[in-house]
């Protein structure tokens, strides 16, 4: 039977079963408690379920309320999403990004163009979702971001569209305890059979590497796999393998002699960070600000590469 259920309680029931909580949930809705309680009383009673169980921590989902909160949770965020950006059309300079992005894209390019742009609008936040590439991909797709800025190649459905910010080269390096190899050209063969370290299975510098390996001939197995950059940088510090990281990011780590770069017989392939939005999307103007912004940001070299491309 069909049941004509008011919006607003689907609203307050996305809001509950996120936090788990009445009075926090009422707190983000600028309701009060017993309001949401009522509500989500009615609801229950349209539905004719119990949609949650009250436990010492808070509450939980039943079963019913998981199968609803699964298939309006993805609804309730993009509708109000669009209510906020709509609300941003009247307020120049004001409104919030969500943005993915994934570590080397930070450290490369986000961080400073970030910190730069705050100074410009103060009045616009930005969230940041730091993800593997795949992972940030999939949220893009369900509308979760705004849009992504991640570390090229990937593949990427016909609906996105991509343009390249940065581009940069990432050096062989190991630390101290790997001095012995910094003045000799290490064959490829011996370097197979040294310790790896880098990113793990699942991230797009992963598939990329066991590609790159596989057109040098070249057999090699990570040793210690990590999910972030922030992690991979104290095992090479700590000599537990080597690895690839940026050549800006290793330069200053060379200097203070903490890192040493190891010779190679073949070139390091150019990688990009990338800009990435969903064709399907409306972008509010904070976010098609903070696009153009991102893109006035690129080097020479990059605009040259990327209008050539």
């Amino acid at each position: 039977m069909y049941m004509d259920i008011n919006f607003e309680y689907y609203k307050i029931f996305y809001y509950v079963a996120k936090y788990k909580n009445i009075t926090k949930a009422a707190t983000a809705l600028g309701s009060s408690q017993p309001n949401v309680t009522r509500i989500i009383k009615l609801l229950e009673a349209q539905l004719d379920c119990r949609l949650f169980v009250r436990e010492p921590r808070g509450l939980s989902l039943t079963g019913e309320g998981e199968m609803l909160y699964a298939h309006i949770e993805t609804a309730c965020r993009q509708l109000l999403r669009v209510q906020e950006k709509i609300g941003e059309q009247e307020m120049p300079g004001s409104g919030v990004i969500e943005i993915g992005a994934t570590e080397t894209a930070l450290h490369l390019f986000l961080f400073d163009a970030m910190r730069d742009f705050k100074l410009k609008y103060p009045g616009i936040r930005v969230k940041v979702h730091n993800h593997s590439t795949p992972e940030i991909l999939r949220y893009l797709a369900a509308g979760r971001l705004d849009f992504a800025v991640i570390t090229a190649p990937f593949e990427t459905p016909g609906s996105f569209w991509a343009e390249d910010l940065h581009h940069f080269r990432e050096v062989p390096v190991g630390g101290t305890q790997y001095q012995y190899l910094r003045d000799t050209n290490v064959d490829r063969a011996a370097l197979a059979q040294c310790p790896w370290v880098g990113l793990g299975r699942g991230t797009a510098t992963y598939d990329f590497y066991k590609h790159f390996f596989t057109t040098l001939g070249m057999e090699v197995e990570l040793d210690m796999e990590v999910a972030t950059f922030d992690l991979m940088l104290p095992l090479l510090l700590n000599n537990f393998g080597i690895g690839f990281i940026p050549e800006s990011l290793a330069l200053p780590l060379f200097q203070e002699k903490k890192l040493v770069q190891i010779p190679v017989d073949f070139e390091m392939p150019l990688r990009a960070i990338r800009l990435v939005l969903d064709r399907r999307q409306h972008k509010s103007t904070a976010a098609d600000t903070f696009c153009q912004y991102l893109k006035s940001r690129r080097t020479p070299e990059t605009e040259q590469r990327t209008s050539g491309e």
